[in-house]
């Protein structure tokens, strides 16, 4: 009987990765209608996510760049590479760097599964775990020794599922003399000379668009981290992209070709607009601002800028501390407005 994890040892040396090296041939255990599985977030050279379902005293497995797709309009690439022992259910931490999968290795997800079908070319099951669950196909596409899969989901997301929008125009301030009245109805954030921009966070990977529309994910580079870091969440957010000198000045952060990073460059995020196949656009300013504290969304060169609820007088006097043009009085409970420029939003100038 053929040895189906020869080719995963002959890719690992025992003495170097923390990876568990059965010495024995798989137990084959014959094909089965239902088995575990376990979904694997995997930071290597690049980040993806690895599925593996229990067949045959194996796991067969597949590596999913974006991860599994959560509604049914979307393929994704899935790469089908080696069986893997019984005993990665349960395997995590730090694969070292030059060996096979050198990176860190975490757990997603695991559970079980129903299988409906299991051919060499199509795998259909039905995933129950913790995070994930619903009806998948699994399909052959060719490519180099049948290696490229793609991947599906079957039945519909769950109840009051939305997909990410394609396109989210900012909501845009209307000038105002001074600050408003009932200053208690209003949320306050700095005013930051710099380039407005909506980054679209989907598995690990960012696309970014100014206001015109335009894609220019390609000239900030640098802020690709932001996806893997945010990984595996999925959101819209609004934010504007700035280079902070060593004098504390704030001007715009400049396009660049490459991975070269600007000094000082900084993305400021300042909305939450979808998240987690929920749309946030409808949701009072208040509660926005309280999810998107609540992602922690503060790395290198990404951070959420404070904001004062009721307090105007001690934003615009911090803005002018801070040599910054003013501050953004945002109305409490005020929708986000796509595209509109709106009395609900309020830019008042420091000087």
């Amino acid at each position: 009987m053929a040895d189906r994890l020869e080719e995963y040892r002959r890719r690992r040396n025992a003495a170097r990765t923390p990876e568990p090296v059965p010495e024995k041939p798989a137990r084959r255990r014959g094909g089965r209608a239902a088995g575990r599985f376990v979904i694997q977030q995997h930071h290597a050279r690049s980040l993806h996510w690895d599925l593996r379902l229990e067949r045959d005293g194996v796991l067969a497995s597949w590596a999913v760049p974006r991860g599994l797709p959560r509604d049914t309009g979307r393929n994704h690439l899935a790469v089908h590479t080696e069986d893997h022992p019984m005993e990665y259910l349960d395997f995590h931490g730090e694969i070292p760097a030059g060996e096979y999968g050198g990176g860190t290795m975490t757990i997603h997800d695991r559970g079980t599964y129903r299988c409906e079908k299991w051919r060499d070319d199509e795998v259909i099951v039905v995933l129950d775990g913790e995070r994930t669950s619903g009806r998948y196909v699994l399909f052959a596409t060719g490519g180099k020794e049948g290696r490229d899969w793609m991947v599906r989901r079957m039945d519909p997301p769950p109840e009051g599922w939305t997909s990410m929008p394609d396109l989210v125009r900012p909501m845009r301030p209307t000038p105002a003399a001074r600050l408003p009245r009932d200053q208690a109805e209003w949320g306050y954030e700095l005013r930051w000379d710099g380039t407005r921009s909506v980054a679209y966070v989907s598995g690990g990977r960012l696309r970014l668009l100014a206001e015109d529309d335009e894609e220019v994910t390609g000239s900030y580079a640098w802020l690709r981290d932001l996806a893997e870091a945010m990984a595996p969440t999925e959101a819209v957010l609004d934010g504007v992209l700035v280079r902070i000198d060593g004098a504390g000045r704030v001007r715009p952060a400049p396009a660049t070709s490459g991975s070269r990073v600007p000094q000082g460059a900084q993305y400021l995020l300042f909305d939450l607009l979808w998240l987690e196949g929920v749309t946030c656009v409808e949701l009072p300013y208040a509660q926005r601002r309280e999810l998107l504290d609540g992602l922690a969304l503060n790395g290198p060169r990404w951070q959420t800028p404070p904001w004062f609820p009721g307090t105007g007088a001690e934003a615009l006097r911090t803005g002018r501390e801070q040599g910054l043009p003013g501050v953004v009085a945002k109305r409490l409970d005020s929708p986000y407005e796509p595209g509109r420029r709106s009395r609900r939003w309020l830019s008042i100038d420091a000087t």
